[in-house]
């Protein structure tokens, strides 16, 4: 039996920025506590790894509990609203901000776009970390949306709209909604010109859907499929479903005890 591993098979850019932060808080940290608030990846093998090195996870309650002067809090890769920092503050508690860059820029654009008076509209999950930070952003004042449908349902296209994304959301889906608002606002307008009433950001994460040809291509040229990630990783399930697509003998997996050996003893 031949084994091949995808070559573009890793974390994120934004993910190995925050574990690097991570490591190196608890490195130059090691007198104090080092705490992270939220899961810092949907992967409960490199969460235990970093956790066996002093890494704690809390929660924003937990905030209220923690020793100022003896500890580090960390902003993992997801980000948060502007409500945590502000709550940081008044405890005084140092934060070691890791939002992913890409994350950090949406929520300034979603935020400029919330100033000058447009309808923030977010395709994603309302209450993932990473649309939990964007709703702070704009004082909630947002519609958040899985599909097209919801789009037609729950726009008002009498405003002015800014269309985002969850940056691991799937593109398909992204341009499916963005097709469909654009075809409303021209109808309701009259006309191709739209881009006073209706901007839509591709802010997906351009390292997540860069791969997707490639993925593609490795799921074809394979008999059999084992995927690996996070149960709970929103960028797992979304590319895992285009390893199905593309090949149907896909497994998906988060540890070796999820894989049925006698599935893979059918390819010896």
């Amino acid at each position: 039996m031949l084994i091949n591993i995808d070559d573009s098979a890793a974390f994120c850019w934004g993910v190995v920025q925050t574990i690097d932060k991570v490591e190196e808080t608890l490195t130059n940290e090691s007198d104090k506590n080092v705490y992270v608030l939220g899961q810092i990846i949907h992967n409960p093998h490199e969460q235990k790894r970093l956790e066996e090195k002093g890494l704690t996870t809390i929660n924003h309650v937990d905030l209220n509990g923690i020793d100022s002067k003896k500890s580090r809090v960390i902003i993992r890769a997801h980000g948060e609203p502007p409500s945590t920092y502000k709550q940081a503050a008044d405890l005084g508690i140092e934060l070691v901000d890791a939002t992913c860059p890409l994350v950090r820029n949406l929520q300034k654009t979603v935020n400029k776009f919330y100033e000058n008076g447009w309808q923030i509209v977010i395709f994603g999950k309302r209450e993932h970390a990473e649309v939990i930070g964007i709703r702070g952003v704009c004082n909630d004042e947002c519609i958040v949306i899985k599909s097209a449908e919801d789009a037609m349902n729950l726009v008002d296209f009498n405003k002015k709209t800014f269309l985002v994304s969850q940056t691991t959301m799937d593109k398909p889906t992204f341009f499916a909604i963005e097709n469909a608002m654009t075809d409303k606002f021209k109808e309701i307008k009259g006309s191709d010109d739209i881009g006073d009433v209706f901007i839509s950001k591709n802010s997906l994460c351009r390292f997540v859907y860069k791969r997707e040809d490639s993925l593609i291509e490795f799921s074809k040229t394979h008999d059999l499929i084992i995927f690996v990630a996070g149960k709970n990783s929103s960028n797992g399930k979304s590319l895992y479903q285009i390893c199905k697509l593309a090949n149907e003998n896909t497994i998906f997996i988060e540890d070796i005890e999820d894989l049925d050996l006698d599935i893979v003893r059918q390819y010896e």
